[in-house]
């Protein structure tokens, strides 16, 4: 049965990771904009990518396959709804495996950079079954992600 309430409805199919990174927008920005730069931290811990297409406008597509430690392989399919460099970034995550809208939001915040990741997924259930296994895969990786800013 559905709720009644939008935004009760809302927050049972969202899952929402923030972090504060040591580094400017425009980098934080373009370490998911490039193509090779996100390659070396997207996914969770253990995995490595390749990114076939990374065509940051909208209606571009996102396509990564993401290699995991026991070699089994998962292409991702998205396609870029809104870009506004470097404060925005929303995509259609159209599976296989889930289907989600994924909004990053990149906001100063001191001399660094908040990185709010906001996924919202068809449906309650969906989430129920999955929230803490894909909240704690988004914090590994913003572990990834500080560690490659770190890096320079």
């Amino acid at each position: 049965m559905a709720d009644n309430n939008p935004k009760q409805d809302v927050a049972a199919r969202e899952i929402v990771n923030t972090r504060v990174f040591a580094a400017p927008r425009e980098r934080v920005f373009a370490a998911f904009s490039d193509p090779q730069q996100v390659a070396l931290w997207w996914g969770p811990n253990g995995f490595t990518n390749t990114v076939d297409e990374l065509d940051l406008r909208v209606g571009g597509r996102w396509r990564v396959t993401m290699h995991a430690p026991n070699g089994a392989n998962y292409p991702n399919d998205s396609i870029i709804t809104e870009v506004v460099v470097p404060e925005r970034l929303v995509f259609q995550h159209l599976g296989p495996i889930h289907r989600f809208q994924m909004s990053h939001l990149y906001t100063v915040e001191g001399s660094g950079t908040r990185l709010t990741w906001r996924m919202l997924f068809e449906s309650a259930e969906e989430v129920a079954k999955i929230r803490t296994f894909i909240a704690q895969a988004n914090e590994q990786n913003f572990d990834r992600l500080a560690a490659h800013l770190a890096r320079g």
